[in-house]
């Protein structure tokens, strides 16, 4: 098993740095367990100016509307920088051909569509509990409306399951991650990335009573109190080795929460990462500090102006910590 890789400490831009660079401004802006798509599900609920999914209303606590769809598109924009263009860090072997992929809670369908495009020679399936796909996909490519925590009946096993950003949507990852070996097929790859609440900081720039870590923490307290944490990825290696994979690679990533770092490619990680929260703030935490914390409407969006002040100040050095990891099916 490989030792971890980590991008190590990043440097701090000068505090009185002026960025001209006009790049980079402060705040740049097939399976048959399938359900039928009804109008109770193509409906959508509402709630506090937002709708969420009606299927197995209540799981997930981010809504489904443009706004959301939007953030999810340019978080997808973030793995690309991060990643350096590519899909995904799964090193593939020559000798096993990808024909089938799953990709679980697959949102707006981006990365599968571009999985497909990129592989033709693969049929790609995407799952998700929102109907919120475009209707024009590449032929290869398909997506059902599906419970990933309900048992697996897909008709065929594959030989790459994909998740991304799922931390915060399951209650039983021991369950997921055996259902994911169970439909692999032999020599099949898993790659699994996800963000760990709540954001670091390597030096003093971030204090305790900071608004930015004190969202972090109250996410991470009401996902846990519903029995979803945030910080689920610190389970993962350790599943991935209970259920038997092999040639687990650990990958960890730092993406800034604004433009604060020095080096240009970071530098662009957070200048997007901060557009990515921060227009996406209220509906990443409406229906949690709502539901779960207590808070009325009004006092979620008066909290979060300081939210978003701290997100935008390159003064505060914090990051929010990525992880990746790759592992294959023994054949």
């Amino acid at each position: 098993m490989a030792e971890p890789q980590d991008v190590g400490t990043l440097q701090a831009e000068a505090d009185d740095h002026v960025d001209n660079d006009s790049a980079f401004g402060d705040d740049a802006s097939v399976a048959s367990s399938t359900t039928t798509l009804s109008q109770s599900i193509m409906k959508h609920r509402e709630e506090n100016g937002r709708t969420y999914h009606s299927y197995k209303d209540g799981k997930y606590v981010l809504p489904n509307d443009q706004i959301e769809n939007d953030r999810l598109d340019l978080q997808h924009h973030v793995y690309s920088l991060m990643y350096d263009g590519k899909l995904c860090i799964t090193e593939f072997a020559k000798d096993k051909p990808i024909h089938r992929v799953l990709d679980v809670g697959t949102g707006t369908g981006i990365w599968a569509i571009d999985f497909g495009d990129e592989h033709p020679e693969a049929k790609v399936l995407g799952v998700d509990l929102s109907p919120i796909q475009p209707p024009f996909v590449p032929p290869n490519v398909d997506f059902e409306i599906d419970d990933i925590e309900e048992p697996w009946t897909f008709s065929g096993k594959f030989d790459f399951i994909h998740s991304r950003m799922m931390t915060g949507s399951l209650q039983n990852w021991p369950k997921f991650f055996e259902q994911a070996y169970e439909f692999l097929s032999p020599g099949g790859y898993i790659e699994i990335n996800d963000a760990i609440f709540p954001c670091k900081c390597d030096d003093t720039s971030m204090t305790e009573d900071s608004a930015i870590k004190q969202w972090f923490n109250l996410a991470l307290s009401g996902t846990k109190q519903i029995g979803r944490p945030l910080d689920s990825a610190k389970t993962y290696k350790a599943e991935l080795e209970r259920v038997g994979f092999t040639d687990i690679v650990e990958v960890n990533y730092k993406w800034p929460m604004n433009r604060w770092p020095k080096d240009p490619k970071f530098k662009e990680l957070g200048i997007w990462t901060c557009e990515n929260l921060t227009s996406g703030l209220s509906g990443l935490s409406m229906a949690l500090f709502t539901r779960i914390l207590g808070m009325t409407p009004e006092e979620v969006e008066v909290y979060l102006v300081n939210v978003r002040r701290d997100m935008k100040n390159p003064k505060i050095h914090a990051y929010l910590p990525i992880v990746t990891f790759t592992a294959r099916k023994p054949l």
